[in-house]
């Protein structure tokens, strides 16, 4: 091995190990950003870049346009504590390649939660609800502009609900 990569690897092992201590000796804490197993993703912590710092495009309420957009959800078993979650939407369709642009009336994605707590974006009609613990879960979902605010009909949002049981 060329004594210059010899040297490389060397001073890569120290500088390493010196910077840990260095930052060791100072109180510098890694800090990361956990989502652990089952938390759901903050979208608010982000930029979508709809130019409204400091505003959650979530909790703005965009006016549907004629045809007026639908929204029926149906549950499919699909293992012990695993459910597929249909979307059935009609005036309305997902467009996951807009996302964080203009809205286009009749277009958009959907947020899905599950006893409150906000699951990934739906860009599609299906959505896998996995490892849900046993006992009683309400699922209810929203229909999204390409914003993120959410499409309502006369101020009053397009969304729907259900629960299911696990066993």
């Amino acid at each position: 091995m060329p004594k210059t990569l010899m040297f490389a690897i060397i001073g890569l092992f120290f500088g390493t190990g010196f910077g840990f201590l260095l930052a060791a000796t100072t109180g510098a804490e890694l800090v990361g950003h956990d989502h652990g197993t089952d938390a759901a993703h903050d979208h608010a912590a982000h930029d979508h870049g709809d130019g409204m710092a400091g505003h959650d495009m979530h909790d703005q309420l965009v006016e549907a346009e004629a045809p007026l957009p639908s929204l029926m959800l149906h549950v499919l078993p699909d293992g012990p504590q695993s459910r597929n979650l249909h979307i059935m939407v009609s005036n309305f369709t997902f467009a996951p390649q807009n996302v964080n642009g203009d809205h286009v009336p009749g277009q958009g994605h959907a947020h899905v939660y599950v006893d409150g707590v906000k699951q990934p974006r739906a860009y599609s009609p299906y959505v896998h609800l996995q490892a849900l613990p046993k006992g009683t879960h309400e699922i209810r979902v929203t229909l999204n502009a390409n914003t993120h605010g959410q499409l309502a009909i006369n101020g009053t949002p397009i969304e729907a609900t259900t629960q299911i049981t696990i066993e």
